[in-house]
């Protein structure tokens, strides 16, 4: 069998560097310092997948960014994602119920991946998390995820003073799957909680969760509490309205 296509291998890690790089553009400098490549291999990328649309120019500065073709193949990806299909409905109930933003991820890797995102529900602005790759040893999606699945390879970076160790995160998923609910607390993002919930297919196998976040004083009694049990609740009843959606057992 032939071995990989360097050049590709190389574009692949192109467009891994700008999709971290968030909404901060990068040089061709910037891409060469962090890839160890030479400057005008970088340029050649560049102007190969500019050319497909896979990644755009500044026309101030000459930085460049993750192009519009890439994102409607994503796109394309997640509207074809059964799990996505099926929970719409659900998802948009639980955001009114509870009145936050909603979250459905699956694992990726090391991370979740957010197939689904719905607005909380009133003027706020708020901006779409669909397709946005989130940490899952700090984030009840996580939990859920690797409480009924495996325990990714990695470093567990801390985010806040809150985000667990190993052990306690250990701890913590095991809890997860005695109760089959997790939550997280300041553990990403000072001052913010999620709860989530798994959902199951026709064979009982966790092919993802649904979640909720929002800032800790709305989710729960007081800032160093879970959240509140009516808020779990709403979560568990749309995730087990997902699983029979999609075959799983009523329960």
């Amino acid at each position: 069998m032939p071995g990989p296509i360097q050049s590709i291998h190389r574009a692949a890690e192109v467009l891994k560097l700008l999709a971290h790089g968030g909404a901060h553009q990068l040089s061709v400098g910037e891409i060469a310092r962090a890839l160890d490549l030479a400057k005008p291999t970088v340029h050649g990328i560049l102007r190969t997948l500019q050319e497909v649309g896979f990644v755009e120019q500044e026309v101030e500065g000459g930085k460049y960014r993750l192009g519009a073709a890439l994102f409607q193949i994503g796109t394309s990806y997640l509207d074809g994602n059964e799990l996505r299909a099926k929970a719409l409905n659900w998802s948009d109930s639980l955001a009114m119920r509870a009145r936050e933003a909603v979250r459905i991820g699956v694992m990726h890797g090391r991370h979740v991946l957010v197939v689904h995102h719905v607005f909380r529900p009133d003027n706020s602005r708020q901006a779409l998390e669909t397709g946005a790759l989130l940490p899952w040893h700090a984030t009840a999606l996580g939990k859920v995820l690797v409480a009924f699945g495996e325990w990714p390879d990695g470093e567990l970076r801390a985010f806040t003073r809150h985000t667990l160790d190993a052990a306690a995160l250990a701890a913590a998923v095991d809890e997860v799957r005695d109760r089959d609910w997790a939550y997280d607390l300041h553990e990403l993002v000072e001052g913010e909680a999620s709860v989530a919930a798994p959902i199951r297919d026709r064979r009982g196998v966790v092919v993802g969760a649904v979640g909720i976040s929002g800032p800790v004083e709305r989710l729960c009694e007081s800032p160093d509490r879970p959240p509140r049990l009516e808020l779990v609740s709403y979560v568990r009843e749309a995730a087990r309205s997902v699983s029979r959606e999609l075959g799983g057992l009523s329960w």
